[in-house]
């Protein structure tokens, strides 16, 4: 599958005092990809984007058609980027895709380490309120990936499916057990010691599991963190 190649640099975010990276572009040319994302990417608050297990946002297209339906002839939807996301395809979305999956990418392999877990900034950036809480209530979240093997990434260089570590652990089952099914032991126990996960999203199934309780998602969803 040939991939949307988007990268974006740091800007004021409308309507915050706030500076964000979420406003990707499509790139006409080849772009670096290390250990911590393409050469002219950026990410604005370093805290919680970027780093080696968010090198890379990769958001299916396949989902504007719905967010279309949901939201309306927003122009934001009419072309990859909306989302943050620096690959943009057809075909693979979460409910194909495993945690630990390895793909070929020009001249790059990258590794699926977790889902994305949607802030505040897409409720800015889509001018709809709850946009951060829909994204994650929807499980149309993407997915991020880690670098294993740097290269040089070009538009439309396509995305090979190279090799699945933990094929039972699609994001879909991921994101149910995070986000539906939330104190499931059986599954929480797996995910904490699902060794190919972002060592993040084992210590989050690790809390539930020792505190019986769901941590609270609404600071990071509206922006009161």
């Amino acid at each position: 599958m040939p991939i949307t190649l988007l990268t974006g640099p740091v800007a004021p975010l409308a309507g915050t005092q706030s500076k964000s990276a979420i406003a990707k572009a499509p790139v006409a040319g080849p772009q670096s990809l290390g250990a911590e994302g393409f050469e002219h990417d950026a990410q604005a608050d370093r805290r919680v984007h970027g780093g080696p297990e968010k090198a890379v946002h990769h958001y299916p297209f396949d989902h504007y058609a719905a967010w279309r339906a949901d939201l309306g002839a927003l122009p934001l939807l009419d072309a990859p980027g909306a989302f943050g996301e620096n690959i943009s395809t057809l075909g693979p979305t979460e409910a194909s895709v495993a945690v630990g999956d390895i793909f070929r990418v020009g001249g790059a392999l990258v590794q699926v380490s977790q889902g994305r877990q949607p802030c505040w900034k897409l409720n800015h950036r889509f001018g709809v309120p709850d946009m951060a809480r829909r994204v994650q209530d929807t499980g149309r979240t993407g997915w991020y990936y880690r670098v294993l093997q740097p290269g040089t990434v070009s538009p439309g260089d396509e995305l090979q499916l190279i090799d699945r570590l933990a094929p039972d652990w699609t994001l879909g089952r991921l994101w149910r057990a995070m986000y539906v099914d939330r104190l499931n032991r059986a599954e929480l126990e797996a995910i904490a010691a699902l060794d190919v996960l972002a060592e993040g999203w084992r210590r989050h199934a690790q809390r539930r599991l020792d505190s019986g309780r769901v941590e609270d998602w609404r600071p990071r969803l509206e922006g009161t963190a």
